[in-house]
């Protein structure tokens, strides 16, 4: 497919027609995971044109753009390790490995090993053909990163995601019995390998990237509706809520400010991709100043979003919060998403590298 993002604008509209409908019905994304897998967008393997369609999707249904970021990053992850694998088309993936969920269990098998235990949360997995998972050897404490098959013998779903929002992503918990493991990629260490450690950050810029494209999104919603429901105030002398002076500056300083955020996202995303070039070559310090690009673009997407989210209602008025618009499902999900890591710690980071030229620490998200 020669031009993938004119695939993800007819996708996103796609989505967008009933996005307010789906989320009220707040049913699992089998239906949106197939629409992503008939477009071909999870065939996607350009770095950048990824950045792209991710947030053309997130615009549209920040459940869609959650789904197809990670799985376009559970590929790329598991191509940090020295492993071969195969990524057959119009797969799905997804992952199970929450760093502060250390439930899972490898016991050493005959060709490999049988894996055990509970993850609380596994966004996508109940829907994903292919499995990226991280879990703890019995033997010698060793934390291993593996494949599985999505519908393999011994995993159960539990469809117990319950949250105010990003309803859509089958973001509940998990459960394997005596799983057969075979397919290992390598060895998750926490400071000897950088490239492998890049990993966390690609999940904090999956995340990024997100905040940007649900405030995208929920200004092209607010500005439709401003352009033709909102009434202007009645002293304010204008004919069309367009032509309200302080309406319009509202959605000029929104609009620059997602256009900054964005901006540095692409840029964390420029840098991160680099990194993860070098290959072994990849220094401390050089993972150490992405990390740091990434935690700048964590910092402000966070900010943004849940301000532009919360700060739409104000120019499309009173009667833009009828339930039938589903306007604050982008609240919802930006306010559940942005609550997967305190982002205070993000801002802690930059400043420590801005004050005393610190890297931060290599942990399951940073």
């Amino acid at each position: 497919m020669s031009n993938w993002l004119d695939v993800a604008h007819e996708v996103a509209a796609t989505l967008r027609s009933d996005a307010a409908d789906r989320d009220r019905a707040g049913q699992p994304p089998a239906k949106e995971v197939e629409l992503l897998r008939q477009s071909g967008l999870l065939n996607v393997r350009d770095w950048t044109q990824q950045q792209r369609v991710g947030r053309i999707i997130g615009a549209a249904d920040a459940n869609a753009g959650h789904l197809l970021g990670y799985h376009y990053l559970q590929i790329w992850r598991s191509g940090l390790f020295d492993a071969q694998f195969g990524v057959q088309p119009d797969q799905f993936w997804a992952g199970v490995s929450n760093p502060l969920d250390a439930a899972l269990e490898l016991t050493p098998a005959e060709g490999g090993f049988v894996l055990n235990g509970r993850k609380t949360f596994a966004t996508g997995a109940a829907v994903a053909d292919r499995l990226v998972v991280s879990a703890t050897r019995t033997d010698n404490g060793e934390k291993l990163t593996f494949l599985l098959d999505g519908k393999a013998t011994g995993i159960t779903y539990l469809d117990d995601w319950d949250n105010i929002g990003q309803r859509l992503t089958a973001s509940g918990g998990v459960t394997f019995e005596n799983v057969r493991v075979t397919e290992v990629l390598g060895v998750q260490p926490a400071n000897e390998d950088p490239r492998v450690s890049l990993a966390a950050l690609g999940f904090q810029l999956v995340l990024a990237q997100l905040y940007v494209a649900i405030a995208e999104g929920a200004l092209a919603e607010a500005a439709d509706y401003t352009r033709t429901k909102t009434r202007p105030w009645f002293v304010s002398g204008v004919e069309s809520a367009t032509e309200d002076p302080y309406i319009v500056a509202a959605y000029g300083e929104m609009v620059s400010q997602t256009r900054a955020a964005g901006l540095l996202a692409d840029e964390a995303a420029r840098q991160l991709w680099e990194a993860s070039e070098f290959g072994r070559n990849l220094t401390a310090a050089k993972r150490g100043e992405v990390a740091v690009t990434i935690s700048e673009a964590k910092v402000v997407s966070t900010k943004l979003v849940n301000e532009v989210t919360s700060r739409i209602f104000e120019q499309i008025g009173a009667r833009g919060t009828a339930a039938k618009y589903g306007v604050d499902r982008f609240w919802r999900n930006a306010r559940t998403l942005t609550l997967h890591d305190p982002v205070v710690y993000k801002a802690r980071e930059v400043g420590e590298h801005f004050l005393t030229g610190a890297r931060p620490a290599h942990t399951g998200y940073s």
